[in-house]
């Protein structure tokens, strides 16, 4: 499934690359293995003569998130020097539309949920890996510092309409009206905002922002799930319509819970990722250990992006020593 001439994995999309490559970061940080160093170099060496940079700032954001969590395993400051760079580009995605925030690309037809909170992310994560990087300092691009374009986002994103009045983060805001649009809150709007929330409290100690994040997480785990309570994509698992996108999405949400729990410690967390990742291994693997889109079940394919988004779940589990039968 990987290759090792091009860094890839075979079959999925540019920015699951990323996810995936974050998946295989997350699993050796938690086993505390050195078995996948090579690979992680290999897919920044093939991959960096465009900087990870392209014409979608959300697929530039999963990058930057990415190479952070390799240069935290590694202490390679090549990687963090490239998430740098990385958010750099994503600075010229904001400008007065909308009273701010980040375009999806660079074609500027849609301020959606997903670029800006992985802009509001990689700014609070960034800031927590520089040295002198304060509120009303120049370190970061434009010289403004990673912290001020992290405040700078939230304040924009909690009044921009996106995050609605049940707790959940629709897609994006309407470009004539600049309202909410409505469109389904998919599991993984949900999680990434849950770690840009959990990264602004362990920056600030504002325990608002973990109280939002338990908001959205209390909502979510209520709602984003199927009648046995395990996790499920209702915006396509129903109509078997994920296609390569959405078969990433429920992963990204369950790594990011699990960041929230190491915050705050809430047992229902703990509860929901161990509840998710049985179901997973019971009834949505086959007997190859493959794991597919239905975590409930029934096993449908095996691909890169169905096996990551389960792999975050079961990597999050692995700090309770998941005690499953096989």
């Amino acid at each position: 499934m990987y290759n090792i001439s091009t860094g890839r994995w075979s079959g999925a999309l540019w920015w699951q690359q990323a996810n995936v490559l974050e998946t295989v970061i997350d699993y050796s940080s938690r086993t505390k293995t050195n078995t996948y160093t090579g690979d992680i170099a290999t897919t920044f060496n093939a991959n960096k003569s465009t900087s990870f940079i392209n014409s979608y700032y959300d697929d530039e954001g999963w990058w930057a998130l990415a190479w952070m969590k390799a240069y935290d395993l590694t202490n390679m400051i090549s990687y963090l020097s490239m998430a740098k760079a990385i958010f750099n580009d994503m600075t010229g995605g904001w400008d007065s539309i909308c009273g701010g925030g980040i375009w999806w690309s660079k074609h500027k037809t849609y301020k959606n949920a997903i670029a800006n909170e992985l802009f509001l992310e990689v700014a609070a994560r960034l800031h927590q890996r520089t040295s002198g990087d304060t509120v009303g300092g120049e370190s970061g691009p434009w010289h403004t510092s990673y912290i001020n374009w992290a405040n700078k986002e939230w304040q924009w994103f909690k009044n921009s309409g996106m995050l609605n009045a049940s707790n959940l983060v629709n897609d994006g805001l309407n470009r004539r009206t600049c309202a909410n649009n409505g469109l389904n809150p998919w599991t993984y709007n949900q999680g990434v905002i849950l770690g840009a929330l959990t990264d602004l409290y362990k920056v600030t100690g504002d325990s608002s922002y973990l109280s939002q994040a338990e908001a959205i997480a209390d909502t979510n785990n209520s709602t984003n799930i199927d009648d046995d309570g395990v996790l499920y994509e209702k915006g396509c698992e129903p109509s078997n319509s994920c296609g390569g996108d959405g078969s990433q999405f429920k992963g990204i949400y369950m790594k990011n819970l699990y960041y929230l729990y190491q915050s705050d410690n809430k047992q229902a967390y703990k509860n929901f990722i161990i509840k998710n990742v049985d179901a997973i291994w019971r009834r949505g693997r086959d007997r190859s250990n493959h794991l597919g889109l239905h975590w409930d079940g029934p096993f449908d394919r095996a691909q890169a992006s169905n096996q990551s988004s389960a792999t975050d779940a079961t990597n999050a589990a692995l700090a309770f020593s998941w005690p499953v039968s096989s």
